[in-house]
């Protein structure tokens, strides 16, 4: 019997174990949406390679569509 071919993928290090998460954002980390906005109705987040809009309505509230 030969010896038993190994693929080189499955002679990788072990995973290193994860970090610890960030702790969750608390009210004193809120950003203002003023700061924002910059006196706009709408700014454009780009994220995770998608763009999100951010719109601030009539009825003063806060709409995050993709």
């Amino acid at each position: 019997m030969q010896g038993v071919m190994r693929h080189p993928l499955l002679q990788l290090k072990p995973p290193v174990a994860r970090t610890a998460r960030a702790p969750a954002a608390t009210p004193e980390d809120a950003v203002d949406s003023a700061a924002l906005l910059r006196g706009q109705r709408e700014v454009l987040i780009r994220h995770g390679g998608e763009v999100y809009r951010l719109r601030h309505t009539r009825n003063d509230k806060l709409i995050l569509t993709k």
